[in-house]
């Protein structure tokens, strides 16, 4: 039962976006946690059986949230195929025991009343903001998402950010578990009642807070987005090398939508666009010149390396963004700071391992990408500053700015053509687009598939191409917004909700007995 539960709270993620399927999730987890509350053999019995539930509605979760990763495992078969397994299921079974952890934290202030709605959803918000930072972090598909894909329901966001609305997505999903289980009538429809007024109170700011107006632009800035639609099996060809080339530079001189013929002073590339380290290829470069006029620039995902050291035969290799002006000069780069285990890189002692087992890792690149040291702003010519993110950066709340001074742009270049045409790509999309509203900054967003698009400050697309299509994309930039309050106090806002809620759990907790009568 908590398994069939927690599969079907993936309901409520993207593309889906089924809100009523967050009530059918968690309210029976709350009605399955309440099972625990009885004689048990042991004082550490209720935790270890909360524990158990809570691992097994995370499985559930996982699973029919996260089936799509078993697509990258297909693209190159022959090497992968066996490892599917332990994508699909192993990496669901791990993050399982993070709802373990919630669910057990949950039991500790259990009562029998519609308090330990509360205790709920503490738990899970603690071990939702663990699953987003311990082991590098993997905050994918968090619950609060379910509040994050309404136009008006995720304008929250701006005020407490993802984990903000992963408190209210799970003190709102879990309320009606009350209807069951009330003594009273008011026992039953309080908590239900409020949480009903907090989804219209939501949903009443950000109908407040959305302009009816289109966002105002940026002066003298005309984007042009190439997406390619490159199969993931071709992309990282070097054979393809020129045909790939070829495709990029059609595109990106192609006739606008509309016929206009108006140069574009920034073309934007996805991630890690070439099978070659083009800032070592003349040629390629010379190319990229010849495709732009007098006073524009390239903008693109390319992987680069470094000079070796004394004694290394290689240098060191980055994911990387790639400022290119009309002669062929590289202005600037960004190096990937937040890598993707196992996808761009595997710890030392696993390569080895793998290797002399006659495997490898996913990434044709020997030991995988180097991490940045650490995050920096990109200066662009001709756009204000820049937060650049190359792939899942994008879903880290409150990391993706540089410290220093403010940008007025986040720029995300990706590839999710290793996923097809899953539900992943449209996750993805939706929590890059979460990070521009609690910024309150527009968002470019370059995919080699798609979900390629503008995003302004509310996250509204300003202009899209959908998944697996192959176009450009012709638009202004948005202006920024006033600094969001969660920009300004996420940190303290999502402390002092957890603290004002164990201060009333622990009250609570001590002056009643924690057995269902």
């Amino acid at each position: 039962m908590a398994f069939a539960a927690g599969a079907v709270g993936a309901l409520a993620m993207p593309p889906f976006g089924f809100l009523p399927a967050l009530v059918l999730s968690l309210a029976p987890a709350v009605l399955l946690l309440d099972g625990t509350v009885k004689d048990e053999p042991s004082r550490w019995a209720p935790f270890k059986s909360a524990a158990v539930l809570g691992w097994f509605w995370g499985f559930g979760y996982f699973v029919a949230g996260l089936w799509w990763l078993g697509a990258a495992f297909l693209v190159e078969a022959d090497q992968f195929a066996w490892a599917m397994p332990f994508g699909v299921l192993g990496l669901p079974a791990l993050l399982a025991f993070f709802p373990a952890l919630g669910f057990a934290l949950a039991r500790l202030f259990w009562l029998p009343d519609a308090w330990r709605i509360l205790a709920f959803a503490f738990g899970l918000t603690v071990s939702e903001w663990l699953r987003g930072h311990l082991f590098t972090g993997f905050p994918w598909n968090n619950l609060g998402l379910a509040l994050g894909q309404n136009i008006w329901l995720m304008q929250t966001a701006s005020l407490v950010g993802l984990y903000g609305l992963t408190f209210l997505s799970l003190a709102i999903g879990a309320a009606p578990a009350v209807l069951i289980t009330g003594r009273t009538a008011r026992a039953r429809w309080t908590a239900p009642g409020i949480a009903a007024g907090l989804l219209v109170g939501l949903a009443a700011f950000g109908f407040w807070r959305v302009p009816s107006d289109a966002s105002p632009i940026v002066d003298n800035v005309r984007l042009r987005i190439m997406q390619p639609n490159l199969p993931q099996d071709a992309k990282f060809n070097p054979r393809n090398r020129d045909a790939i080339m070829r495709r990029y530079l059609t595109l990106s001189a192609r006739p606008g939508r509309d016929g206009s013929a108006a140069t574009p002073t920034h073309i934007i590339w996805p991630e890690s666009a070439f099978p070659f380290l083009l800032h070592r290829d003349a040629g390629s470069l010379a190319q990229i010149a010849t495709l732009l006029g007098p006073g524009s620039v390239l903008i693109t995902g390319a992987a680069r390396m470094d000079a070796p050291l004394p004694g290394e035969a290689v240098g060191k290799f980055y994911n990387a963004i790639q400022v290119i002006d009309e002669k062929g000069t590289i202005l600037g780069a960004y190096d990937k700071v937040h890598l993707v285990p196992f996808g761009e890189y595997v710890p030392k002692f696993l390569d080895t391992l793998i290797r002399a087992a006659g495997l490898r890792q996913f990434v044709h690149i020997p030991g995988g990408f180097e991490p940045s040291e650490k995050r920096a702003s990109l200066s662009i010519p001709g756009l204000p500053p820049v937060a650049a993110t190359i792939c899942y950066e994008a879903i880290f709340p409150g990391e993706i700015l540089a410290e220093g001074p403010r940008p007025d742009l986040i720029l995300n270049v990706t590839n999710d053509a290793w996923f097809g045409q899953t539900p992943g790509p449209y996750q993805h999309f939706a929590q890059a687009r979460l990070r521009a509203i609690e910024e309150g900054l527009p968002m470019i967003r370059a995919a080699n598939t798609g979900i390629s698009a503008v995003v302004d400050p509310f996250g509204r697309s300003v202009d899209a191409l959908p998944l697996a299509v192959e176009g450009i994309i012709d638009t202004s930039l948005p202006v920024a917004e006033p600094v969001t309050l969660y920009r300004k106090w996420s940190r303290f806002s999502l402390t002092a909700t957890l603290a004002i809620c164990l201060i009333i759990l622990i009250a609570r907790r001590r002056r009643q007995i924690p057995l269902l009568k």
